[in-house]
């Protein structure tokens, strides 16, 4: 699968192309708006963020709420785009705009004029702007969509803004409430701070944004070839998001400071047995998700545990749960809805059906 965008900040839109995109994909416009209006959420955020309200269109590649397997073609109009008709028009204009001559540093600016000739920096800052970044989100939703189909999930927090710094919590609910990100308020509370200091100073600050993968697939990526490696291809598309200028995995840049021994992670099979688990969505609510789980290989404590290590532990659950989703119910709300199984005897497949208990439908009546 790849995908390319064009367009420019102050362009008509913006077009992001897909290829390689499986058939029958379920594809939620609704979703894809979501992500796109989180990546302008933030504190400290610049001006362009209130003028913009973006929202994705499909023009190919989708029919009836799934992929068909062709290429998709996505869309995202520049609402400011009226104001900047004459200076971003596609054909000649009788009284052009003076050309941009102003290099910033830091920027592709210098870089983009010199190999591309331009006399009019436009030309480099319209496209290498940051606003091309909602291109890829949109492209981002839809692998988000492909990537469900295999249980898989992005998470990110960011544990650095200047010199504040802090810890991942992975606590989701708490991270999309704060204005930054963060999952410990109080240094939440400093990173605010921190950007009016120096946003009152005439100035920026950096930061740094921790990523982690859950129920991801053994086997992506290979080791064959250098451009398939999968930590590469990984670095190579978190740093081109313009102003991303430095990664690891893990501790990467403490470990380099060790021996080897100190650093190699140990390889273990929890009972000497894999688990897996399938599970479909069956609602939302705003403190919880109902969730039909699939045992496939009913492993001791399966479901618990795979729900915790997604983020989204079971409710009531105290061993793998913790404080937060043990205060959401009296007991794990776990429900054997139906067991599935043959007769050891006769060969016969029998299924057993039962209603949920009452403490569940009311938990999930409180938290829905």
């Amino acid at each position: 699968m790849r995908f390319l965008t064009a367009g420019e900040s102050h362009g008509q839109r913006l077009v992001a192309m897909l290829d390689g995109i499986p058939a029958g994909v379920p594809i939620e416009v609704a979703a894809i708006d979501r992500d796109l209006r989180r990546r302008q959420l933030g504190y400290g955020r610049g001006a362009r963020q209130k003028i913009e309200r973006d929202q994705v269109r499909i023009v190919g590649g989708v029919r009836h709420g799934r992929t068909t397997g062709g290429p998709l073609a996505l869309e995202i109009d520049n609402r400011d785009a009226p104001n900047w008709e004459r200076v971003m028009s596609v054909e000649p204009v009788v009284d052009p705009p003076a050309p941009v001559t102003r290099l910033r540093p830091g920027h592709a600016d210098l870089a983009g004029a010199l190999k591309f000739g331009h006399g009019d920096v436009r030309d480099v800052i319209e496209r290498s702007s940051a606003r091309e970044t909602a291109a890829r989100v949109a492209a981002g939703g839809v692998a988000k969509a492909v990537l469900a189909l295999v249980g898989m999930r992005i998470h990110s927090e960011v544990v650095a803004i200047g010199r504040v710094e802090s810890a991942p919590t992975w606590d989701e609910a708490t991270v999309e409430a704060s204005e930054v990100r963060c999952g410990d308020a109080e240094r939440a509370a400093e990173m605010i701070l921190a950007i009016s200091e120096a946003r009152d100073a005439g100035d920026t600050l950096g930061g740094i944004v921790a990523l982690r993968a859950t129920g991801v697939v053994p086997g992506l990526g290979s080791y064959a070839e250098w451009d398939r490696r999968l930590d590469g291809r990984i670095a190579q598309a978190l740093c081109s998001i313009q102003a991303a200028k430095g990664m690891e995995f893990g501790d990467a840049f403490a470990a380099a400071r060790e021996r080897g021994s100190a650093v190699h992670d140990p390889i273990v099979m929890e009972g000497g047995r894999f688990a897996r688990t399938r599970y479909a969505v069956e609602a939302r609510g705003p403190a919880a998700t109902l969730v039909r789980a699939e045992l496939e290989t009913g492993r001791t404590h399966q479901v618990r545990v795979h729900l915790a290590a997604l983020g989204h532990p079971l409710a009531g659950d105290r061993l793998y749960g913790g404080a937060r989703a043990a205060a959401l119910a009296a007991r794990p709300m776990l429900h054997a809805c139906r067991l599935r199984l043959r007769h050891p005897r006769t060969g016969q497949e029998m299924t057993f059906e039962t209603p949920p208990p009452g403490d569940f439908t009311s938990t999930w009546d409180r938290l829905h």
